[in-house]
């Protein structure tokens, strides 16, 4: 190997009598190992995000990718895209449609849908509420039976109480799938006092509703992944912790690397 004798020594030397800046580095790859094992899914971007939110400290992209390359730290998530159906079909009109880039504030589109998973054997259905503007959660349900039709109800009213305390005044709009709890006259008979219109995707048409279909694969990767659901004796309960970390504590890329309710702040509501 071709190596330049007087170098050698000098990195013989660094290691010895490591400086301020390699002593530094030390401390954010520590730092940095520390928030991957704890958050596996996300890569050096969030991690980086996280670092800035949580700690107060800035570092660029390309450092903390530089650190994460030479530990070879990685993001074990698996992220999926949806690929349109050549077949459509519509049944209940789409409001929303290409508009999900123009929200300017909170409660004017509010997204739901449920995703379904097992944990020690025991199937629990997850049904969320999404503000579409900021991704926070305003509300949730959790069925802990195979087509329990609860956890629809539980979110919904859940939403409809924050609305009654907020008083937004603009017309907002529901979006969901066309599944049979969201289409059927007692779910809809709940928003008829309020200034709420309905909106949904078009059958077998998950791309309709891309806020909710993107932010469910990367809750249920966090939830498997780095909060360990799979291992919780208390579902419910961490479900619940799940949901406070989303919303207050959580980085998200579609924000500029800022949680929902910070970035809700930030815009002055």
């Amino acid at each position: 190997m071709d190596v330049n004798r007087a170098g050698y020594y000098k990195w013989k030397k660094r290691q010895r009598n490591p400086g301020p800046k390699e002593l530094q580095r030390k401390e954010d790859l520590k730092l940095i190992k520390e928030i991957h094992e704890k958050h596996p899914s996300h890569g050096y971007r969030w991690i980086n995000a996280y670092i800035r939110s949580r700690y107060g400290i800035v570092f660029s992209d390309d450092y903390v990718h530089r650190l994460c390359k030479y530990e070879g730290i990685r993001s074990r998530g698996k992220h999926y895209q949806w690929k349109k159906p050549e077949l459509e079909s519509r049944k209940f009109n789409n409001l929303v449609s290409s508009s999900w880039k123009k929200l300017t504030g909170p409660y004017q589109v509010i997204v739901s849908d449920m995703t379904q998973f097992y944990v020690k054997g025991s199937v629990y259905e997850l049904t969320l509420y999404f503000d579409a503007w900021n991704k926070e959660i305003l509300g949730y349900g959790l069925g802990t039976r195979r087509g329990d039709t609860g956890s629809y109800y539980d979110g919904l009213n859940q939403v409809l109480e924050r609305i009654k305390k907020e008083q937004p005044e603009n017309l907002i709009t529901l979006h969901t799938d066309q599944g049979s709890v969201y289409s059927s006259k007692a779910y809809n008979d709940l928003i008829t006092d309020f200034n709420i219109r309905r909106s949904m995707s078009r059958a077998g048409t998950p791309t309709d509703n891309p806020v909710d279909e993107s932010l469910n694969g990367w809750i249920k990767e966090e939830l498997f992944i780095d909060f360990h659901l799979n291992e919780s004796d208390d579902v419910p309960g961490d479900i619940e912790k799940y949901i406070a970390y989303f919303n207050s504590e959580r980085p998200a890329y579609s924000l500029d690397y800022k949680t929902p309710l910070q970035f809700k702040t930030e815009m002055g509501f």
